[in-house]
């Protein structure tokens, strides 16, 4: 059926979000519209309403609106009095804000090691812990979300604070349980490249427990609670108003857009024959689905891999090529290569396929050709 695209070279975009522009293009020009109208472009009922939407999509009790998930990490830890001399475990995996977070509160990061699909290895993480642990922040990496089980149990022995980095886990669930409703805190990011997406950056805190929501509110709004008292010195981390009502249009699509990018798993599994490319398997147990943020290979040989797809018109990329441990910023607090071996090896292989909601079937087996192709006549 697809044997004819062997022979023609095709566009494979990593992310294509003209082509969403272009297919919801009559709903965000409303929620343009929507909001002008209203005149209330900071802190006006749309951010309320989406909050709301949130609160009941997850079911927690309290979401708010921050401009940014990086922000949200780090209201996170602030409002479960995470502060100086304070350690913070976390996997040696994910993006470098889980581990600026921690630094800007003014905390230690502690790195912990991963298992074989990135997320923070239970098995070894009491280890980590010393009397000066605080917390542990478990990052749900590409929308999988970590043994809560395990973490928690570890976190009431110890008497520890659940903070998530649930940046990528919208949508993604563990035991019938949105991801994020673990911890007393957690943090979601609207980036351009998440499932649920902002025009620019844009992010989320939500949380149970009602001092923290209390206290976040205030922050996010330089601590104002009117405008003649303000009672904490807190930062401009709003949600503007825009943003959410196109996040809010987004979340009515989210469960649609992450079926669509579990076929497109699928369709890549079918259609790649080379054993050596190892591809992530869902976690399917009773009430658990991943929200497939992106799709993570595991490659030998990976840059020549991705140089070659990049020649043949493929987009792929590298989440990431350095653990958090062996980044230059983070080298001051003691780590070296080899104090991790799984997560060192992980980001040595890994490559980012192309997994986004508007590839055709035939672009899917496109990949796949041409990745076969490399393997059977390299290796």
């Amino acid at each position: 059926m697809f044997n004819s695209w062997s022979k023609f070279s095709m566009k494979v975009k990593f992310v294509d979000l003209k082509q969403r522009y272009e297919e919801e293009k009559v709903e965000l020009l409303e929620c343009v519209d929507k909001t002008l109208k209203k005149g209330m472009l900071i802190l006006g009922d749309g951010l309320r309403d989406f909050e709301e939407e949130v609160e009941s999509y997850t079911g927690t009790r309290h979401c708010i609106g921050l401009n940014s998930g990086t922000d949200a990490l780090m209201m996170a830890l602030w409002s479960c009095g995470i502060t100086k001399d304070d350690e913070v475990i976390h996997p040696a995996i994910s993006f470098i804000a889980t581990t600026g977070a921690i630094v800007h509160v003014g905390a230690t990061p502690i790195f912990a090691e991963v298992d074989i699909d990135g997320l923070i290895d239970t098995d070894k993480l009491e280890t980590k812990i010393t009397q000066k642990t605080k917390a542990i922040m478990p990052v749900h990496w590409a929308g999988r979300i970590c043994n809560m089980s395990k973490i928690i149990e570890i976190c009431e022995k110890y008497k520890l604070v659940l903070i998530e980095d649930s940046a990528q886990a919208m949508g993604a669930y563990y035991g019938g349980t949105h991801g994020g409703r673990f911890g007393k805190a957690s943090a979601f990011s609207c980036h351009p490249l998440k499932n649920l997406n902002a025009l620019g950056d844009g992010g989320f805190l939500i949380t149970d427990d009602d001092e923290v929501a209390k206290k976040v509110r205030l922050y996010r709004n330089h601590g104002i609670e009117s405008r003649d008292n303000v009672t904490m010195f807190g930062v401009n981390s709003r949600l503007d108003t825009l943003n959410a009502e196109v996040l809010k249009f987004r979340l009515k699509r989210l469960e649609s857009i992450i079926e669509r990018r579990r076929l497109n798993v699928g369709l890549y599994k079918k259609y790649i024959k080379a054993s050596c490319v190892c591809l992530p398997e869902e976690n399917t147990k009773a009430g658990t689905s991943d929200a497939h943020v992106m799709c993570l290979a595991q490659v030998p040989d990976r840059d020549s891999l991705k140089n070659y797809l990049s020649k043949n018109g493929i987009e792929t990329m590298i989440y990431y090529g350095t653990p958090l441990h062996l980044q230059k910023a983070t080298l001051k607090f003691g780590y070296k290569k080899g104090d991790f071996p799984v997560a060192e090896e992980i980001c040595e292989k890994v490559l980012a396929l192309p997994i986004h909601q508007h590839l055709t079937e035939d672009q899917i087996y496109y990949v796949a050709d041409k990745i076969n192709k490399f393997y059977s006549s390299s290796h």
